[in-house]
């Protein structure tokens, strides 16, 4: 039995996530994650994929992403499998890297944006790695947060519009809502 076709609209957002097979760690070095979002980028310069916000964690990552001209399952499919390709020819495995297919759900409404992405942005803060989401290095949150260079897929005007375009808004939000 095949698998259902997944919903897919060019103009809305999606959380996307994928597991590590068994629970297992995706990310073992900076390394890691560094080539996992230059993976993302260069994915950008063919498909023009949008992501209003991202949390690299250990053993799963977290993708607000829009992908306006193919498919979401399309850019997954193409992100984690040479994700995988990279990872197990550097750490000499063979096998399934992720768990099963990515989650995705669509991301409903202005309300449904900012929540979606503070969640994002609060699994470090959850998962007790960090006090403060800002402090983590592998999340968008500390481009809104400060003036901190970011990737050329990474949009955050649609979440920062939320917010009249202040970060400091946005991120008083996040505290205030995390609570």
């Amino acid at each position: 039995m095949g698998h259902r076709i997944r919903e897919w609209s060019p103009d809305q957002y999606y959380h996307v996530s994928s597991r590590g097979n068994r629970k297992e760690p995706l990310f073992l070095s900076g390394e890691d994650y560094s080539v996992f979002l230059h993976l993302l980028s260069k994915i950008h310069e063919k498909y023009p994929i949008e992501l209003t916000s991202y949390c690299l964690m250990t053993n799963h990552y977290h993708l607000q992403i829009r992908s306006p001209e193919v498919s979401l399952s399309k850019v997954m499919a193409l992100l984690n499998k040479r994700y995988a390709h990279y990872f197990n020819k550097k750490y000499d495995k063979t096998g399934h890297l992720f768990e099963k297919r990515f989650f995705s759900k669509r991301v409903e409404g202005l309300i449904g944006m900012a929540e979606v992405s503070r969640y994002i942005h609060y699994n470090p803060v959850k998962a007790c790695m960090v006090s403060e989401p800002q402090l983590y290095q592998w999340s968008s949150y500390r481009s809104y947060y400060s003036s901190y260079t970011s990737y050329p897929f990474l949009n955050k005007q649609p979440l920062l519009a939320l917010f009249n375009h202040c970060p400091q808004a946005y991120h008083e939000w996040c505290i205030m809502k995390s609570q």
